[in-house]
C-alpha cells in the first residue's frame, strides 16, 4: 500500500512544491521594472479598459466576430495587467502597508483596479523610474557620436 505523503507525484514535482521558495521569486525584477515591461503593462492596462466598451456593445447588438476578438484582447490585457501588478505589489512596492492593502483591495475590482494601479502607482514608482532612467541614459550614451569620428 502506498503512503499519501507524496500524493503520487514524482520526486521532482514534490521537491518543487515543497521548497521554501516563494513562487513570486520565479519572476525576475527585469520582467517587472524594465522599460519594455513598463511599456507592456501600460499597453495591457489600456487594452483591459476596452472591456468597458466592447461588453455593452456585444450585449446590446449581439456578438460579432470582430467584437469577440476585441473582447478577447481586452481579457488578455486584463490578465497580463492583473498578474504583473499583483506581483509588483507583493515584491517591489515600497509604499506604506495601508496603501498596499488599499491597492490590493482595489485590484479585486477587475479590470479597473489593476489598470488604475498600473497608471497611478506602478508608473510612478521609484524602481520603475530608476530602470527607465538607466535605460534611457545608456541609450543616449550609445547614440552619441564618437568625438574622434564626428566633427561638426
Amino acid at each position: 500500500m502506498r503512503s499519501n505523503q507524496g500524493w503520487g507525484f514524482s520526486p521532482e514535482v514534490r521537491l518543487f512544491f515543497s521548497s521554501n521558495m516563494n513562487h513570486y521569486e520565479f519572476i525576475s525584477k527585469g520582467m517587472l521594472v524594465s522599460p519594455t515591461a513598463r511599456r507592456v503593462y501600460r499597453i495591457a492596462a489600456v487594452l483591459s479598459l476596452t472591456i468597458y466598451v466592447t461588453l455593452p456593445v456585444i450585449l446590446i447588438n449581439g456578438p460579432s466576430a470582430i467584437l469577440r476578438q476585441i473582447l478577447f484582447v481586452g481579457v488578455v490585457g486584463t490578465a497580463v495587467t492583473m498578474v504583473g501588478m499583483e506581483v509588483f505589489l507583493f515584491r517591489f512596492d515600497d509604499s506604506p502597508a495601508w496603501k498596499q492593502l488599499f491597492w490590493f483591495c482595489a485590484m479585486l475590482f477587475v479590470p479597473l483596479g489593476p489598470a488604475l494601479y498600473c497608471f497611478l502607482v506602478y508608473s510612478g514608482s521609484k524602481s520603475v523610474k530608476a530602470a527607465f532612467a538607466n535605460a534611457t541614459g545608456s541609450e543616449a550614451e550609445s547614440l552619441r557620436p564618437n568625438s574622434e569620428v564626428y566633427k561638426p
